[in-house]
């Protein structure tokens, strides 16, 4: 082993090292990550709480852009969201939502001019609509549609690895 990789080897063991200690010292931490279902979010989740622990030893320095890789987003404070428009053009644009916690405030609706399509990629989340009155329960990879003006609200969305939602807007 070259003294590179030895002191990358080390960091690394470091690194793992205070995030267990900051498991044992924060029981919502070790419940977010024993929620993770995979490598890659275990690694976004420890990035966004300072730890770097994505290399395994011996790997080449790769610098790659996490706007290319949607499930990898920083999860927003607890009770926050977060959007960000990915592509737009004139009549549509293509947003990600990103929800810890988050819901729409007690006896606000929420109403647009234009159509909605959403697709939940992570967590889960419930949507009160109104006139008709429902509730929709969606889950990863259920998808809704609300046309124009109709009212709705988001009552709930997971905490701890929160919610990510892909969301299609288009006028006609």
């Amino acid at each position: 082993m070259s003294e590179q990789d030895l002191s990358r080897f080390l960091h690394k063991v470091n690194q793992l090292q205070q995030l267990v200690h900051s498991l044992e010292a924060d029981a919502q931490r070790r419940d977010a990550l024993a929620a993770c279902t995979n490598h890659n979010e275990v690694v976004a989740l420890a990035r966004g709480w300072g730890f770097e622990i994505a290399r395994r030893w011996g790997e080449p320095d790769v610098h790659s852009d996490a706007d290319n890789n949607l499930l990898q987003e920083r999860l927003p404070a607890a009770g926050c969201e977060f959007e960000r428009i990915l592509l737009q053009e004139d009549q549509w644009w293509l947003t990600l939502i990103n929800s810890n916690g988050a819901s729409t405030p007690p006896g606000e609706w929420m109403s647009q001019e234009t159509f909605e399509w959403v697709l939940l990629l992570r967590g889960s989340a419930r949507i009160r609509c109104d006139n008709p009155s429902e509730e929709i329960d969606l889950s990863v990879g259920d998808h809704w549609f609300c046309p124009p003006r109709r009212r709705h609200r988001v009552d709930r969305t997971d905490p701890g690895s929160g919610t990510l939602w892909l969301a299609l807007h288009w006028r006609v």
